[in-house]
């Protein structure tokens, strides 16, 4: 029987060989695939039918991606991965390449993918296939956000210097405001990366966390955090935790933003994170997105 590594191995090797067409097979007949940052809206696939579409019509015929620097994380869950990993891109019809970071939570059972939800770096990809002009107006012609129920906070959190805990008091630190608190929960030397926000700076110190966090304060936003779910790796100091923050500008201008972070926790404090966030939808709710896209292109 077929392992979640084992499917991902073969559906990476697939897609960096180019074989399209045999990759849907990988995944059960009612498979559900997300792209909780896919660009305007959040996208969702059902069907094995739908997904091979999607392989053979879209990617296949788009892109060329190899993967590599794959970090697995096993879970508590045996049916559960998390993959990290980069993909170097090249588009088919401009030659176009770059470095794209990239991170998949899959589900598998029976042999076969049932559920995966797969985060990309689509402003990356947008750039080498000369699309970043499209994104302003795609942003602007976009559907209404949908109103979604926040899911009530647990009653009781956990131990605070725990790994579950320290993760649930980032994000709802980010929803209460408590910017000034947030960089205690970080060891002194530390490594916070923001792989789909270009330019972004690595974060090393506390001071360049209050820095950071300040930024955050300044946008004035209102935040709720939903659909936080933690995914628990077989190593005890990592934790991958999924969450959508759901809110609206200073303006009154809707978002709804949905995270990944992969974080690294050791004696109650963060000293390792990669926060995979959706930073084109929060630009463009702020306004931001012309200086976004403008920095792929430096």
């Amino acid at each position: 029987m077929r392992t979640p590594r084992d499917l991902f191995d073969q559906l990476s090797s697939g897609i960096t060989g180019g074989r399209f067409a045999d990759l849907a097979h990988l995944y059960a007949e009612d498979t559900v695939v997300e792209h909780p940052t896919a660009i305007p809206r959040p996208g969702r696939l059902e069907g094995r039918a739908a997904l091979h579409d999607r392989f053979v019509s879209g990617l296949g015929q788009t892109l060329r991606l190899k993967h590599h620097d794959v970090t697995i994380h096993e879970t508590a869950d045996p049916e559960v991965i998390v993959a990290e990993y980069q993909y170097t891109a090249e588009s088919r019809n401009t030659g176009q390449t770059t470095e794209t970071a990239n991170i998949q939570v899959l589900r598998a059972r029976d042999g076969l993918l049932i559920h995966t939800r797969d985060y990309h770096d689509y402003l990356r990809l947008a750039a080498i296939q000369n699309a970043t002009a499209g994104l302003a107006e795609a942003y602007a012609q976009a559907p209404a956000y949908e109103p979604r129920p926040i899911a009530p906070r647990p009653a009781g959190l956990f131990p605070a210097n725990s790994r579950e805990g320290v993760f649930q008091r980032v994000v709802f630190g980010v929803a209460d405001g408590r910017w000034s608190e947030l960089p205690d929960l970080y060891a002194a030397k530390t490594d916070i990366r923001h792989p789909f926000l270009p330019g972004a700076p690595v974060l090393r110190t506390r001071d360049d966390l209050r820095a950071h966090f300040a930024a955050g304060a300044a946008l004035a936003l209102r935040i709720e955090v939903t659909d936080l779910v933690l995914h628990l790796s077989t190593d005890p100091e990592v934790i991958i935790g999924e969450s959508t923050y759901v809110g609206e500008t200073s303006a009154g201008v809707p978002f709804q933003v949905n995270n990944i972070f992969a974080m690294r926790i050791r004696d109650g404090e963060i000293v390792e994170s990669r926060d995979y966030g959706d930073h084109l939808a929060l630009a463009a709710a702020t306004g931001r997105l012309p200086e976004l896209i403008a920095s792929v292109a430096e």
